[in-house]
């Protein structure tokens, strides 16, 4: 039988539930294999529970369930990986081999590796980041991240395997609860809005930080997989921009859909890693190659989340 399907590692993640979503809107619901460490609920197309850092096991699913593309979401993000370096760094590498692998003695058309602007430390450029620029990051994220890109242009330019990727800023989303990262307080303080909550923020005021919104993420996967290889320059990872903001500048915008809103600041072990972090990215790559340009600045998130948040706590529905 011919490969013709898509799984999805991590599919019960931030970014994974959503990306499910929005390929079988276009690739149809039986076309896409939603896989995670647990069972998933509540989907309309096949799922599996697959471990990515067994080897033997991603291979017979790739092979039983006729997959021709992978998108590899599975990591350890950010700040939890600061809590056990040796077990992020394993996850993180170990499966993306497993994945890099089984593309290539499979022959997969396309695999999609999502990199992060982790990737940056101090020594970038701290304002319009470019491409590229020197990647020396202070987080067993960041290090596994650039580890993956140079294995991911590796694979590319020796193997042949359509290796894709996109670095990542901070991702923001209604669809579910914050993950683990050093810029999901822009997603827990809606979170707190919603429910009149005061919100303390580990960030100060000022810490300025790329972020996307996850519609405009979602769309940039897509447009990244669906471009011509031909039209691609980058096969590290893709530099992604949507907005900068500070924590002082999101909590105006909610106070001008919820005057009553407050914030106040306590800065932890994060604002380290949020200071080794680029304030805004150059992604003039990414537009030139295939047309990328974000939809959503901060006010129009604002109101975009918080129209679903409080029908979300509304119906109980998470």
């Amino acid at each position: 039988m011919k490969k013709d399907r898509i799984l999805i590692i991590g599919a019960g993640g931030q970014i994974g539930a959503v990306l499910t979503e929005a390929l079988r809107a276009v690739h149809g619901a039986d076309s896409v294999v939603a896989s995670d460490l647990r069972p998933l609920e509540g989907h309309d197309g096949p799922t599996e529970v697959l471990d990515a850092l067994d080897a033997n096991a991603l291979a017979e699913l790739v092979q039983s369930r006729h997959i021709s593309q992978i998108y590899h979401l599975a990591a350890i993000l950010s700040a939890t990986g600061e809590k056990d370096p040796m077990r992020a760094w394993e996850i993180n590498m170990r499966s993306l081999f497993n994945v890099l692998e089984v593309s290539r003695s499979l022959q997969l058309d396309k695999v999609y590796f999502p990199s992060s602007i982790a990737v940056f430390g101090r020594e970038a450029a701290k304002q319009q980041t470019p491409q590229y620029e020197v990647l020396i990051p202070e987080t067993v994220y960041g290090i596994s991240k650039v580890a993956g890109e140079n294995w991911a242009n590796y694979y590319y330019r020796r193997y042949g395997v359509d290796v894709r990727s996109l670095r990542y800023p901070g991702i923001i989303g209604h669809e579910s609860m914050p993950g683990g990262g050093t810029t999901d307080y822009a997603v827990d303080i809606y979170h707190y809005a919603v429910q009149g909550r005061d919100y303390e923020c580990f960030l100060g005021p000022e810490t300025s930080l790329p972020m996307l919104y996850m519609p405009d993420a979602i769309r940039a996967t897509l447009q990244l997989m669906e471009a011509p290889a031909d039209r691609l320059s980058a096969r590290t990872s893709y530099n992604l921009a949507g907005m900068s903001f500070t924590p002082a500048e999101i909590a105006a915008s909610i106070s001008g859909e919820l005057p009553g809103f407050r914030i106040s600041y306590k800065p932890d072990f994060r604002q380290a890693i949020a200071d080794s972090w680029p304030a805004s990215i150059d992604d003039s790559a990414a537009r030139n190659d295939w047309g990328w340009k974000p939809e959503f600045d901060l006010d129009a998130m604002t109101k975009d989340m918080l129209l679903h948040l409080r029908e979300k706590y509304r119906t109980g529905v998470f």
